[in-house]
């Protein structure tokens, strides 16, 4: 496969795979990106790695997913593409670590959220800014709860604040904050990955991710189908992503009631 919204490089006698999303400044998750990004992960599992790094061109890291791919007709393959995507990254063979700068939001968020670890550079900031526009984030509400708690998840799922990379790390979502990114990574793979044995590290990701991977997969489909058959039936969710593709406020409709299934 040819890649054209991202690159895949190894180094390190190619046990370090090396993903970078190569679409600046926006580097939007659309599902040309998502695809590309799956066969990336793919391709990468069939050599014997110590670390998968997945980071961006520009100054940030992505804005999230395609907001026109969330409209009614087309958001249940943009959930199907990105949420198997995601699973792929449970599965892969070794430590994935996202190296972030500047603005990791929506969908690139959660892009983030199902590596094992996260690095930053000061400049990053996170955030869900999904309730803005009418609709929620599935995986980030699946993920986000149990990487820092329910308490801490609820107040960045609904109030779609964006958060610094130092509060990121205080909640211990961020690894670590660097001012040299590019160095960091090199010193972490040096210290931590590169003298370990290869086979051993794709026994401790299994076992690492085991917690994050049933709750993930227990929760995602029930939130898929809250999305999908329920969310996406009131008009106040279309309104709000059709008001952000046009640039104008939008018109809530009056206040129903919804009632749980």
């Amino acid at each position: 496969m040819t890649f054209e919204k991202i690159r895949l490089e190894f180094s390190h006698q190619e046990s370090v795979a090396r993903i970078t999303l190569a679409c600046p400044k926006a580097n939007v998750l659309d599902r040309a990106m998502i695809r590309e990004l799956d066969e990336a992960v793919s391709q990468a599992a069939s050599h014997p790695l110590k670390a998968i790094i997945i980071g961006a061109d520009g100054p940030h890291f992505s804005f999230g997913a395609s907001v026109q791919e969330h409209l009614p007709d087309r958001i249940a393959g943009t959930l199907q593409a990105l949420h198997g995507l995601l699973r792929r990254l449970h599965e892969a063979p070794a430590p994935v670590i996202a190296a972030v700068r500047g603005q990791c939001l929506g969908g690139g968020f959660e892009l983030a959220l199902a590596c094992d670890l996260i690095l930053a550079d000061s400049t990053a900031q996170f955030g869900v800014p999904e309730i803005k526009l009418a609709v929620f984030a599935p995986a980030a509400s699946a993920l986000l709860p149990l990487r820092v708690g329910q308490a801490l998840a609820a107040r960045w799922l609904l109030t779609g604040a964006v958060i610094t990379a130092d509060e990121a790390a205080r909640s211990g979502l961020v690894t670590r904050v660097t001012e040299n990114l590019d160095a960091e990574i090199e010193r972490w793979l040096e210290s931590d990955f590169l003298p370990r044995s290869s086979s051993s590290l794709q026994f401790a990701c299994r076992a690492a991710r085991m917690s994050l991977r049933r709750g993930f997969a227990e929760d995602l489909t029930q939130l898929e189908h809250l999305y999908l058959s329920e969310l996406m039936t009131t008009p106040d969710a279309e309104e709000g992503i059709r008001a952000f593709l046009e640039k104008r406020a939008p018109q809530w409709g009056k206040t129903a009631v919804v009632t749980q299934g």
